[in-house]
C-alpha cells in the first residue's frame, strides 16, 4: 500500500523500541525502565517525536527543551520548583517548556505521544 510522502504513521507495529533504565538517585526516587518508539527525528531541526512509556516513578528535571505531550494512558503530576503542581490524565495534551525545573511524577504507568524541540 502506498503512503503519502513526508507523512509518518505512528501506528507502525514493526517499529522497534529502545529500552533504557534511569537509576541515578540524584534524578529519580526509584530506578525505572522506559521504552521509546521514535517515529521521527530530524537532527538539523533538533526535533524528535514518538511514543514513550514508563511505570510509576518520580523524576527531578531541568528542561532545556520544549516538549509537547499527549497522554494516551495513565496520570502524571508536574510540580515546579515553587511547589506548584498540576495533574494530567489520559487524553490530556500539554507542553513542558524549556526552563521548567521541578519534578515529573508518573502516578500510574504512563504511555504518551511526545514531540521534542531542542534549543
Amino acid at each position: 500500500m502506498n503512503k503519502p510522502e513526508c507523512v509518518i504513521d505512528f501506528a507502525n507495529p514493526d517499529l522497534p523500541f529502545v529500552e533504557s533504565e534511569t537509576s541515578d538517585p540524584d534524578l529519580v526516587d526509584i530506578p525505572y525502565r522506559s521504552r521509546i518508539w521514535e517515529h521521527f527525528a530530524d537532527p538539523q531541526k533538533k526535533a524528535a517525536a514518538g511514543i514513550w512509556e514508563a511505570p510509576e516513578h518520580l523524576e527531578r528535571c531541568e528542561c532545556d527543551f520544549d516538549e509537547l505531550c499527549h497522554l494516551l494512558e495513565g496520570s502524571v503530576r508536574l510540580t515546579d520548583s515553587n511547589g506548584v503542581s498540576q495533574d494530567f490524565n489520559a487524553g490530556a495534551t500539554f507542553v513542558v517548556a524549556a526552563g521548567f525545573k521541578g519534578t515529573w511524577e508518573n502516578l500510574t504507568p504512563v504511555r504518551k505521544v511526545f514531540v521534542v524541540l531542542e534549543g
